[in-house]
């Protein structure tokens, strides 16, 4: 854990009863983001996403696999995010931390609830084979919300995925020897296809640093902040998924304008998003 000095957080807190923030942005404005597919050669999809300074690498690999018992007919998803020491002296090496496990649980939960992966297209024989995606994140360097940062990572690099036929078609074929419908696939996706997706839902992050609520927190307001909401909106303004942190509160209406603030915002990342990755 970070201590930050009791000064700066005195400043802080006073600029923000100003209705100040340090970079100069208003309460309701991201910093600007930088999304580049593709930035990995040997995986399925890969995305390089900044947002401000903080930098996320998210790679995605995909492999064959047996579906669940009370899901026969639905690929798998897995994410899993690695806090990388180089990116902030607070990060250590070692089994992931349980700020690293909440990580991957809030991006794991905004593409799982709002069925980005139509998981049902990744089944290749009902009960017996289908895809399941692994999507790993790596925090480069850390200068705050990662949590919008990682998101929108893992989404450009879905959106970059396609699912790897040509490079497991002989494991294909050597289970097709005993799964003859495995062959009937193989016929019908005979080399790479897109990984299938559907519009993805919108991570915007809020923090609560005295009586003053903003979006997209930097380093220093992540630091000091009392209360941290993050919210998934559709392109419909619908909640996909929500995740608070931290020990303080928000005041309904607080909530209110902070979906409501999350879903404008979201808007535009998808459009930049669909724009970076010629979607």
């Amino acid at each position: 854990m970070s201590v930050i000095p009791t000064i700066k957080r005195d400043f802080l807190e006073n600029l923000a009863k100003e209705g100040k923030r340090m970079d100069g942005r208003k309460f309701n404005e991201f910093r600007k983001a930088s999304i580049e597919p593709g930035v990995i050669s040997r995986a399925e999809g890969s995305a390089r996403v900044t947002l401000g300074k903080t930098q996320i690498i998210c790679g995605i690999k995909m492999d064959l696999g047996e579906p669940y018992p009370d899901s026969p007919d639905s690929g798998v998803m897995t994410t899993a995010a690695e806090l990388i020491p180089m990116a902030s002296p607070n990060f250590e090496a070692g089994p992931p931390r349980e700020d690293a496990i909440e990580l991957a649980r809030v991006v794991d939960r905004g593409i799982r609830e709002s069925g980005v992966i139509k998981t049902d297209e990744l089944c290749i024989v009902s009960g017996k084979k289908i895809w399941i995606v692994f999507i790993d994140i790596h925090i480069i360097d850390y200068d705050g919300n990662l949590f919008d940062a990682c998101s929108l990572a893992a989404l450009a690099a879905l959106l970059d995925t396609n699912v790897p036929i040509e490079r497991l078609k002989d494991k294909l074929e050597k289970a097709a020897a005993d799964t003859p419908e495995i062959g009937e696939y193989l016929k019908a996706h005979d080399k790479d296809y897109p990984l299938p997706v559907s519009v993805p839902p919108i991570s915007c992050t809020w923090v609560k640093i005295g009586e003053s609520v903003m979006i997209d927190p930097a380093l220093d307001e992540d630091l000091i902040a009392d209360v941290r909401l993050t919210v998934a909106t559709d392109e419909k303004g619908d909640i996909r998924a929500m995740q608070k942190g931290l020990n303080g509160s928000f005041t309904s209406e607080e909530i209110k304008n902070v979906i409501k603030e999350s879903f404008v915002n979201g808007t535009n990342i998808r459009e930049q998003l669909y724009k970076s990755t010629g979607k």
